[in-house]
């Protein structure tokens, strides 16, 4: 199979999608998959929009960082 891209068709994906438990009730959040060697990042609003695709490793940085504290400026 090859690669999955960014900018793919989200719902085009064979994935099992996963929301936080912090999204609020007009569902305005992040959703996340895995997918062939990658992770799968989807706006919940348009489930049929664009996915963005990153690698575990790049995932796990960006966690750290939020965990962390380096984004709550940002909000």
């Amino acid at each position: 199979m090859p690669p999955i891209h960014n900018g793919v068709q989200a719902s085009s994906l064979d994935a099992s999608w996963t929301k936080s438990r912090h999204s609020n009730a007009e569902g305005n959040c992040v959703e996340v998959a895995r997918v062939d060697g990658g992770i799968a990042l989807r706006n919940s609003r348009d489930p049929d929009g664009p996915a963005l695709v990153y690698t575990p490793a790049e995932v796990a940085a960006f966690l750290a960082g939020a965990k962390d504290g380096e984004f709550d400026h940002l909000v």
